[in-house]
């Protein structure tokens, strides 16, 4: 069993004993001390928190111990029931609450299950505010309140329609075009909330050839539901088969977004956001902002198009801070995480479906062209293990001091800037591991500079 306490909310595997896994003693205990976090910070107000989960099996039980205990605690609860994240950040500010509680846990297995924790702005809580939340509840420091103040339960099905109006409503989205295109889409939904919204926004796209793989939300993951290259070969299959324009997956809660090219090819989940950029700077004049591990692909696109690109710390609260603070027109992840402010600030499969289509149709390309338009870059991910005993953050000085004479970034881990490429290491926050993450333009050149790392952990180590 596995229980992991983080600034952006609670995760982990269903079961156990309580403090060592996701258990219903865990999740009282945290949906409590959200809302004495929310108590705090918005006094004398009646509280409205917005809660909304993805398909796993485990979400109607998570959802009933939440919604009682926030009721518990005098908090009026609007259930929006199955949903996806970006839908359920979104309704936070449509319903004017003060917050929201999202029951998902994304692209783990279908025995993980989470606690994502949003402020007002339906935004997730920032690295302060998420440590005042486990403050809270490690202390106990929360009152539930008397029969006659208890809060109240509405629901509410409707926002994954109002999710997907407001996107039609979004001038660079275009439907005639997409119409005119009369593409041929492939989804693969993993059996979770993309197979209740993908279908709905792409009819309204005016998309009229459609084919489903596991769109029915059971919870039952065909397969490891992180929508990366070895988990998806069937969608890449179907795509021949089907003779399909565009093959579009979706991890659980919808917020990562994987793209197959007409050849049964995956587009690269780097360039997700590499493309929606690309046409987003097309028509608009601004900057972008993706994390450190990041492929370099997006600060060429962008720079290209005469903005300026910047990198922030890994994490989406992360991103949009810089985003906010950069003016930024388009951000993301290259994970598959598009953030396009314009509809709201988080990460968002849905917008990045209808942002991705408009730009296939008006280029007039086939998938696999458009892809080939942009600059190639190939990222090796790798990890380093240590004993519990060691200085990681020592060991991390010694390699920045080593390679000192090049650029190198220290604002989350070292990211240092070769000639060929760029290697960013980052200590886990939950284990004594190092990610080596390495980007060049050629596989071999990539796994090279994760190399030379591994093999400088080596060393370093030899010697203390």
């Amino acid at each position: 069993m596995t229980l992991i306490k983080s600034i952006s909310g609670i995760r982990g595997t269903i079961g156990g004993v309580a403090g060592k896994g996701l258990t219903p003693v865990d999740i009282v205990k945290f949906t409590s001390a959200y809302a004495a976090f929310l108590q705090e910070n918005h006094p004398d107000q009646r509280l409205k928190v917005v809660v909304g989960r993805d398909a796993r099996i485990s979400g109607l039980m998570v959802n009933q111990l939440v919604t009682g205990t926030l009721i518990g605690m005098g908090v009026e609860v609007l259930d929006i029931g199955l949903t996806t994240t970006p839908t359920a950040e979104i309704a936070v500010t449509d319903a004017r609450s003060q917050g929201g509680i999202i029951l998902t846990a994304s692209h783990n297995p279908k025995q993980w299950n989470a606690l994502k924790l949003l402020d007002d702005q339906g935004e997730f809580l920032s690295t302060f505010d998420g440590t005042k939340v486990l403050e809270i509840a490690e202390q106990g420091n929360f009152n539930y309140t008397t029969a006659d103040h208890l809060g109240e339960y509405h629901t509410d099905n409707s926002y994954i329609q109002k999710h997907i109006d407001k996107i039609l409503q979004l001038p660079l989205v275009d439907t005639k075009a997409i119409r005119q295109a009369n593409f041929r889409v492939v989804i693969d939904a993993v059996n979770s909330t993309g197979g209740i919204a993908i279908p709905l926004l792409l009819k309204a796209l005016n998309v009229k050839h459609t084919d489903l793989l596991y769109c029915d939300p059971t919870g039952y993951f065909p397969h490891n539901p992180e929508p990366l290259p070895e988990h998806i070969q069937e969608i890449c299959e179907a795509m021949m088969k089907k003779n399909a324009d565009v093959g579009f997956v979706v991890d659980p809660d919808v917020d990562r977004l994987a793209i197959i090219t007409e050849t049964g090819e995956p587009f690269g989940e780097e360039y997700t956001l590499v493309a929606v950029a690309d046409y987003v700077l097309q028509n608009t004049k601004g900057n972008t902002v993706s994390n450190l591990s990041s492929t370099q692909a997006l600060q060429i696109i962008t720079e290209k198009a005469g903005g300026k690109y910047f990198a922030s710390a890994v994490g989406e609260v992360n991103v949009v801070s810089l985003m906010k603070e950069k003016n930024a027109v388009i951000g993301g992840e290259g994970n598959g995480g598009v953030i396009y402010p314009d509809l709201h600030y988080g990460r968002d499969a849905l917008v990045g479906i209808a942002l991705f289509l408009t730009h296939l149709a008006k280029s007039g390309k086939k998938c696999s062209a458009l892809r080939q338009g942009y600059p190639d870059f190939f990222i090796s991910k790798n990890k380093a293990e240590f004993a519990p005993e060691m200085d990681i953050d020592k060991i991390l000085k010694v390699i920045a001091e080593k390679y000192k004479k090049y650029p190198v970034t220290d604002i989350d881990g070292i990211k240092i800037h070769f000639d060929q490429g760029w290697v960013h290491l980052r200590r886990s926050n939950t284990e004594p591991i190092v990610r080596i993450y390495a980007e060049s333009d050629m596989m071999t050149k990539a796994d090279n500079l994760a190399k030379k790392i591994l093999n400088d952990f080596k060393e370093i180590l030899q010697e203390l």
